[in-house]
């Protein structure tokens, strides 16, 4: 359908759409127009990616003089194949209206790991592998060395690819997929021809980390446009994924593996000093002129850039007493050797970067300058040394990367030095971390560059503490409600088991025998009236086994398994893809599965239970988390103390995010229906149940919210029986919870409101 929303047409490729889809275009349209940024929540399930996508390649069409790219931010790259799969169902649709006008070129970026078809290179194991196999192949010394000598081994599709020379693809959206395909057929490498398309093309979609992560940003996103339009996803836990992008920990193993590195690379110097000693000399020139000639690199060569976002560090000389490849390989024996001493410790120990740096001046005689010049100093070095297998001299650059960070902050980040892990004190693990406390750091390039920032996701409540946590002003800031033809989502909050016992994963009651039996009475109660898959997400991996265990010897899992197959999420990722296939493959013959999953994992972010796969999901507990963590007690510091967020506040928000995004994979359509259960008393308090959706929270009835497990078996029940029954898809009787293109143009603009 074809609509208009002020001055833009939009192509829409559904004949109907949702009033929260056309209301939340008409948010994202404001922010366009005033070219600022957004929050904006959108419940689960009501086409969220295909509004984004509509409404701004059709604003970007309605703006030929001037058009805007937009740069789409995925979390995975199952994410990332639905959003392509999505833009090519809208482009088609945009061709069938506009013809060759239409003009779109959307690409998927991701790892050479996801995009190599080279079978030699993805024998390797990890990313990091397949990484340092491409280099051996595709370095420009390498190549250089194989014109000399033919029994080099080169990459035939790289070789293909640079011999086609300035390679544009027609018109199109490309799938990770479709480039691998390409690839093969024309026998380019679909890795670098992604990476060379990105600059022409009007929609990229990759990973956070591509905008987050300074060291990829770096390269990949460099060439992006000031009039870009870029949208974050599922993006509820944004201000974690910046602070991982800038933290780094250190452990002994790190330590020990870095001096096997600069052994080796100190042989190379040797030999470079009897054989090629010109090439240590040019680069010592290069240095004194300063480090500017960094983006000259060609494609291929290049590694990651600088963990650190000011740009000014590149304009600058590398210090002096770092410049000859000698003296910096003996100031990082030095480094290595000052930071195993600090892990001998056996107190824990918290400091700031200031005083860290000038402990490391007056220990070692390494000052904040030659700390801060680290990472590239490290990089050119391995450049001028030749280095193709950099997936072993990942030590190396862990040290460098940590080296460079504490020397360029000096506020927003801690020193924590643990030498063992709380939950096992009698194993010794010493680990000294960098931790990042300021989200706000990774994106604030992203917000000061980029003309619109969109950040959206199902579960953004409170949608009040983003713009402080992040530092920014949005210029729209919205929560969407569902319109529903049918009440297809049962909230409920247990608080007590049938014997009138509270139920809480609290840390005093979650042992508790009591606890423990009548939260398996729940699931057992549940299990017996609830076909199809039941999905149970747990605090932590250690309280779902405890539980479990408990299950089994109170015989309570037998019983349950005669009514349904149980299936357990791990932290092997190879065993949790089995267990959800055989899951899914349950649900499908009629038998039936329960899923044990944890919040915070894998299953809890990425994964769907729509339809049968997911009928009811039962939250035991508040995941809260872990809060005697060192590095959460000195984030919670920080907030308080610079951004005014109390510890329980952000706690509270934190662990009821989670909450909502396991309970959230239950429905991912207006015709699917399910139940949430909140299995815990804390939830029941208005402080902790109010941070919870306003689309959650429309649906709870106050007679819902304490219940016991035979009151909540009564209206599980009731609400099945009402599931079962044939119901108007669009909305009879007053409220349309689907409009055509007619009741679009009868309804005219500014009247959304009606509709909620």
């Amino acid at each position: 359908m074809k609509f208009q929303i002020e001055d833009v047409t939009v192509y829409f490729p559904y004949d109907h759409i949702y009033p929260e889809q056309y209301a939340y275009m008409l948010e994202l349209k404001r922010s366009l127009d005033a070219r600022g940024h957004s929050l904006l929540e959108m419940p689960t399930g009501t086409g969220k990616t295909i509004a984004l996508l509509s409404l701004i390649t059709s604003y970007s069409l309605s703006k030929p003089s001037n058009p805007v790219k937009l740069i789409y931010c995925t979390r995975t790259v199952h994410e990332m194949e639905k959003t392509l799969a999505e833009l090519k169902l809208l482009y088609k649709y945009q061709v069938e209206c506009l013809g060759k006008a239409a003009r779109m070129l959307a690409i998927g970026l991701s790892s050479r790991k996801n995009l190599c078809v080279n079978d030699r290179v993805l024998k390797a194991e990890n990313r990091d592998s397949v990484d340092a196999g491409c280099r051996k192949l595709t370095a420009s010394w390498v190549r250089d060395l194989a014109v000399q000598n033919k029994n080099v081994e080169l990459c035939s599709f790289f070789e293909d690819y640079d011999r086609a020379g300035d390679v544009l693809l027609p018109a199109g959206v490309y799938t990770l997929q479709d480039l691998r395909l390409l690839g093969k057929e024309k026998g380019w490498c679909p890795y670098f021809l992604a990476r060379h398309m990105v600059k022409y093309s009007n929609v990229v979609v990759y990973s956070y980390q591509y905008l987050l992560d300074p060291k990829v940003a770096g390269i990949i996103s460099k060439e992006m446009e000031k009039e870009s339009v870029v949208v974050f996803d599922e993006a509820h836990n944004i201000d974690n994924v910046c602070i991982e992008a800038l933290s780094v920990s250190v452990r002994r193993q790190t330590l020990e593996g870095a001096t096997r590195n600069l052994s080796k690379m100190s042989q190379e110097i040797d030999r470079l000093k009897a054989t090629d000693a010109g090439r240590l000399r040019s680069e010592y020139n290069r240095l004194v002129e300063g480090l500017a000639q960094r983006g000259n690199l060609p494609n291929n060569d290049t590694w990651l850039g600088n963990p650190i976002l000011p740009d000014d560090i590149l304009k600058e000389a590398v210090p002096g007493n770092i410049r000859r490849a000698e003296h910096f390989l003996s100031v990082l024996r030095r480094l290595v050797q000052y930071l195993k001493g600090r892990l001998e410790t056996e107190n824990v120990v918290k400091e700031g970067p200031v005083t860290f740096v000038g402990s490391i001046n007056a220990q070692v005689g390494i000052d904040q300058k030659m700390l801060q010049f680290c990472y590239d100093r490290l990089h050119s070095l391995m450049l001028t040394l030749e280095i193709t297998d950099t997936d072993e001299f990942l030590h190396i650059q862990t040290i460098c990367d940590f080296a460079t960070l504490v020397g360029t902050y000096t506020r927003g980040f801690s020193i924590i030095i643990e030498p063992f892990d709380e939950r096992m004190p009698h194993i010794p693990d010493p680990v000294l971390q960098l931790s990042c406390h300021d989200a706000s750091l990774a994106i604030k390039p992203v917000f000061e560059r980029f003309q619109s920032v969109v950040i959206t996701s199902g579960t953004l409540s409170p949608i009040d503490l983003y713009p402080r946590l992040l530092n920014f002003n949005p210029v729209v800031s919205r929560s969407f409600t569902m319109s529903l033809t049918r009440d297809c989502i049962c909230p409920m909050v247990l608080s007590r088991g049938s014997d009138q016992l509270p139920v809480s994963t609290k840390f005093d009651l979650r042992s508790d025998p009591g606890v423990e039996r009548n939260y398996g009475r729940l699931l057992l109660e549940m299990v017996s009236v609830v076909p199809d898959g039941v999905v149970c997400f747990f605090v932590s991996y250690s309280y779902m086994d405890g539980i479990v265990n408990s299950w089994n010897e109170l015989g309570i899992l037998k019983e349950v398994m005669q009514h349904k197959l149980v299936f357990i999420e791990t932290q092997d990722v190879v065993e949790t893809t089995l267990a959800l296939d055989n899951y899914r493959r349950a649900c499908d013959c009629g038998r039936g599965a329960v899923f044990f999953s944890v919040a915070r994992g894998k299953v809890a972010e990425g994964i769907d239970f729509d339809r049968h796969y997911g009928r009811l999901v039962i939250m035991f507990g508040v995941p809260f988390q872990y809060t005697l963590s060192r590095i959460l007690l000195a984030r919670l510091e920080y907030l308080r103390e610079t951004f005014q967020i109390k510890e329980g506040d952000f706690l509270t928000f934190d662990a009821l995010r989670q909450a909502a995004q396991c309970v959230g994979r239950v429905i991912r359509s207006k015709a699917d229906y399910g139940m949430m259960i909140f299995a815990d008393k804390r939830y029941t308090r208005h402080d902790k149940r109010s941070k919870l959706p306003g689309w959650i929270l429309s649906q709870l009835r106050e007679a819902h919210l304490n219940l016991s497990t035979d009151m909540a078996v009564h209206i599980a029940k009731d609400f099945l029986r009402k599931m079962a029954q044939p119901y108007d898809k669009t909305g009879g009787g007053g409220k349309k919870t689907l409009l055509s293109q007619e009741d679009l143009e009868k309804m005219g603009i500014g009247n959304t409101d009606m509709l909620f």
